[in-house]
């Protein structure tokens, strides 16, 4: 293998990460003996309570005003005032003071809070024109609670300018503690492991230690989107970077999102499951099938050849055990032809040794100067899943089945062809812009796809051009989107489970009496986890409603998981009967597989029947449970589109119950044969 690591002379002293203890070692590998996470917080002593009920009383009257005004600004803003309010509420109502000293910090953020909402309340927001560390807000559409992120404004940002920044997006290490007060105090105080000359740091939350997955990752878009929205920032210009768990999250979003930035730079950390746990975590593992089809969700190995269109600079120390991430990256790497530029930090275990910075951000300073590619002339692509489905001039629109890799090999040639190869791919689209298109406008455009020879449209008169490909088994590849009658898995509506909390979702309670009182009280029981769970790991408020209070607009808005059964769940009752998975008094049928209801729970999800733009998810949360809280690289999928659920088995840290079946939809969301 030809190496491009580079290897630093040993000398200086070495450079501390903001980081805590990646996992807690051998101990976390104990099914039976799960320790939770975050946990239990200390007492808080009953004056230093009441002061602090006081002052959020005190803040929430100035907020009552805000909160019930028309004004367009107040309401823009309000989420700069609502984390402060939030992060100090829920320290207190779930025992989430971690230590004494947080309780200072709590007073501390409460003063800001309330002076900015007594500012806001005189149409004044000093905040948002003031550099150096900043904490900001934003309301997510997940679940419509406010998120805060931190930025570094560099001091040279004249806000009357139109001059637009270079960005670098910072992902923060593994902290077990690091509740939302902890983040917006460490925020106001740290300015973090790197300012680069004239860069607004972004340091998104990402909704607690999650390796900044599924919730964690929207939670970045939506960060990155509203401070885009605030502050004048260069796309082009725009970089990912992050150490220990911050390097997990650098790599997924670097081999995800490969053309919207114009570097990565991850640092340790993780890249893929399988390997890493055993490596690092020394478990011993036994998936499902299914579970190793979802490894590839966030295995960055897998999705390696994305790197070609996103540069990358690695770092590791060299005694860290946690060097293994982009050890195997390289190696992956190198059977695609790339090789990795990694940096080394002599004699160093899990730090960032002071000349590896140097040489670090020399190296991204020249990538910055360039800037992420307008216009390649050659895409090298490839996806699992219609998620993450385009590079560029190229969309993937439909796969031949999903969770098998999906390859796309394109290459402009000339002024008047594309010549493109393709695996696991059904339909396709190219699309350049007005002022985009490379080809000469007076003559069709000739597309080589697989050996075949098309021709397709002639390109507009402002040089945009756009051209569909459909595959089909009979005729090959053709011209134009073909027939696709019914429902078939496209971007954001291809499962699995987890997918449909990436989006809005809304809890839907039954009113009614489930006919079997065990089902009853077990769908109650893990609806009750779900709201829990979904504020302990993702740090939301989980919006709830009964059956019988959901709205046309909540249809059409929302994900629906539905709780309960046909005859508890209104909702469910309505499109039961439309769903692939037939659930009766009798039994739960699947294809030409029975099921006795009396003790079987179905957990799916699907198109909406009511909706088909938008999921319905039946009887689940995110599948991972507990004992994946313990390791990031744990938090992956644990069921894919359907699974049925014996509950005569009590729910554990794994599983919520038996399960006894469970696969995927089809590319057109019908049961697959049993093999």
């Amino acid at each position: 293998m030809r190496q491009f690591t580079v290897v630093l002379g040993v000398f200086g002293c070495l450079c501390a990460c903001v980081s805590s203890t990646f996992a807690d070692g051998l101990r976390d590998n104990d099914l039976e003996n799960v320790r939770q996470v975050p946990r239990p917080g200390v007492a808080v002593p009953e004056p230093d309570r009441k002061n602090l009920q006081e002052g959020l009383a005190r803040l929430e009257k100035v907020l009552k005003p805000l909160l019930a005004s028309q004004s367009t600004l107040v309401q823009e803003l309000l989420p700069d005032v609502l984390i402060y309010h939030r992060a100090v509420r829920d320290a207190l109502t779930y025992n989430e003071f971690f230590s004494i000293a947080e309780i200072k910090k709590a007073r501390e953020l409460l003063l800001t809070g309330f002076k900015r909402a007594t500012e806001l309340a005189s149409g004044q927001a000093s905040w948002t024109n003031r550099t150096g560390l900043v904490v900001r807000g934003f309301r997510s559409r997940l679940d419509q609670t406010v998120q805060p992120y931190g930025l570094v404004i560099p001091e040279t940002y004249q806000f009357d300018s139109t001059k637009r920044h270079r960005l670098d997006i910072w992902f923060h290490g593994r902290g077990e503690t690091l509740s939302e007060l902890n983040f917006i105090h460490q925020r106001s105080r740290n300015a973090g492991q790197y300012q680069p000359r004239e860069t607004i740091v972004l340091h998104p939350y990402g909704r607690y230690s999650n390796a900044f997955k599924f919730a964690g990752e929207v939670d970045v878009l939506e960060g990155l989107k509203d401070v885009k929205r605030r502050y004048r920032v260069d796309s082009r210009r725009t970089s990912v970077r992050g150490f220990s768990m911050g390097g997990a999250a650098c790599w997924q979003f670097a081999v995800h999102y490969a053309d919207r930035w114009f570097a990565a730079n991850p640092g340790a950390g993780f890249s893929e499951t399988p390997e890493f746990l055993k490596f690092f975590q020394k478990e011993t593992l036994t998936p499902t099938w299914y579970e190793k089809k979802l490894w590839h969700w966030y295995d960055c190995t897998d999705w390696a050849i994305n790197l070609a269109h996103c540069p990358t600079v690695a770092y590791s120390g060299e005694l860290d055990i946690q060097k293994q991430a982009a050890d195997i990256m390289e190696a992956a790497l190198e059977q695609e032809g790339i090789d990795l530029v990694h940096v080394i930090g002599p004699q160093t275990k899990h730090r960032i040794h002071p000349d590896a910075k140097l040489e670090i951000e020399k190296r991204l300073g020249g990538l910055a100067r360039r800037g992420a590619e307008r216009l390649p002339a050659s895409i090298r692509f490839c996806t699992w899943t219609l998620k993450y489905n385009r590079l560029r001039w190229l969309t993937v629109e439909g796969l031949q089945e999903h969770w098998q890799q999906a390859r796309v090999d394109a290459d402009l040639v000339g002024r008047s062809k594309v010549r493109l190869k393709t695996k696991n791919v059904s339909l396709l689209k190219l699309s350049f812009s007005s002022g985009a298109g490379p080809f000469d406008i007076t003559a069709p455009v000739t597309i080589e796809i697989d050996g075949q020879e098309l021709v397709g449209p002639r390109p507009r008169s402002d040089l945009s051009w756009f051209c569909r490909l459909n595959r089909s088994e009979e005729n090959g590849w053709r011209v134009g989107r073909g027939r696709r009658r019914g429902l078939r898995k496209q971007h954001n509506l291809q499962g699995p489970i987890d997918d449909a909390f990436m989006d809005s979702f809304l809890f839907v309670r039954p009113t009614g009496k489930a006919k079997n009182e065990k089902i009853g009280a077990w769908a109650e029981a893990e609806l009750a986890r779900a709201i829990e769970h979904w504020r302990r790991h993702f740090r939301g408020h989980a919006r709830v409603k009964n059956d019988v209070d959901v709205t046309d607009e909540d249809i059409a808005s929302a994900n629906l998981v539905l709780w309960g059964d046909h005859s508890s769940n209104a909702l469910l009752g309505r499109i039961h009967e439309q769903l692939p998975i037939r659930w009766s008094d009798q039994d739960v049928q699947v294809g030409s597989r029975g099921f006795a209801a009396g003790h079987h729970v179905p957990i799916l999800v699907y198109p909406n029947p009511l909706n088909p733009k938008r999921y319905v998810v039946l009887n689940s949360s995110f599948t991972f449970r507990e004992y994946a809280y313990l390791n990031n690289a744990r938090q992956v999928p644990m069921l894919p589109d359907w699974a049925i659920v014996d509950i005569r088995t009590p729910p554990d840290s794994r599983w919520p119950g038996k399960i006894v079946a469970a696969d995927f939809f089809d590319e057109a969301w019908k049961i697959r044969p049993v093999p």
